[in-house]
């Protein structure tokens, strides 16, 4: 009798045991870095809205999306003002980087926010190398398409930046979602005239944010932010990364 208490109790720890190493880590948090594209916005600000609000919204419970981008930051400003240190902290294992750079680091006229491409490149694999040193997993993209047309075609604005990401993600072998060349053909197919719809953009006296109304080709509206939103979650779905089992249906 007292023979098969122990056996039991042994088979009981063993399996104790093993299933420890099947827990998970956690709760796994998908942290944003980028700039106002992105950022979650003041309410005095709306209807424009950053791309990762609607991200953070396609997600299910067993996530947790934390968004840390900001309006008018760089690479080189996220760092130098303190911001990156605020997530470095919070990092775990298991945790994913969403970073989105670029619209801001081409001012190289403003010495404290404009980064010229070695140094974008440079940061960007800072970026990546702190996450892997936690063990998590970083995805690069490339910054949206501003809405800018000239004779009825839609014309690039961001010169060799968004390559510099891809450059990165090649050379690192980091994920890489492509987010100039996918929002690029979203707002080409609408046309100049419908593209509109994507960004804020509001007539006078439309808004009691915008009395004057407010003409802008940077920055997403709701309807915009679920597009773009919409595009990088496609993108998780179609390389079948892990992330895309905590999209809600």
């Amino acid at each position: 009798m007292h023979k098969n208490i122990l056996v039991c109790l042994a088979l009981i720890l063993t399996a104790f045991l093993f299933s420890s190493f099947l827990l998970p880590l956690g709760k796994p948090t998908i942290w944003m870095i980028g700039d106002s594209t992105m950022a979650i916005k003041q309410p005095d600000k709306f209807p424009e809205t950053g791309w990762g609000v609607a991200f953070a919204e396609a997600f299910n419970h067993q996530v947790t999306v934390d968004n840390r981008a900001r309006n008018g930051r760089s690479t080189k400003s996220f760092i130098s003002q303190g911001l990156w240190d605020e997530v470095a902290q919070g990092m775990k294992e298991g945790d994913y980087l969403f970073i989105q750079f670029g619209h801001n680091d081409e001012k190289i006229h403003k010495p404290s926010t404009g980064a010229a491409i070695d140094e974008f490149k440079k940061n960007l694999a800072f970026f990546v190398q702190q996450i892997r040193r936690v063990k998590g997993t970083p995805v690069l993209l490339s910054p949206i398409a501003r809405r800018k047309f000239q004779n009825g075609v839609l014309v690039d604005t961001h010169g060799q930046y968004p390559g510099a990401v891809k450059q990165v993600a090649d050379s690192l072998q980091v994920t890489f979602i492509d987010l100039t060349s996918a929002s690029s053909q979203m707002l080409a197919q609408a046309g100049e005239e419908s593209s509109k719809a994507f960004f804020l953009q509001l007539a006078p006296g439309e808004h009691e944010n915008y009395p004057e109304g407010v003409i802008d080709n940077t920055h997403l509206n709701t309807h915009g932010a679920r597009a773009v939103s919409d595009i990088v979650t496609s993108e998780l779905k179609r390389m079948n990364d892990p992330l895309a089992a905590f999209l809600k249906n």
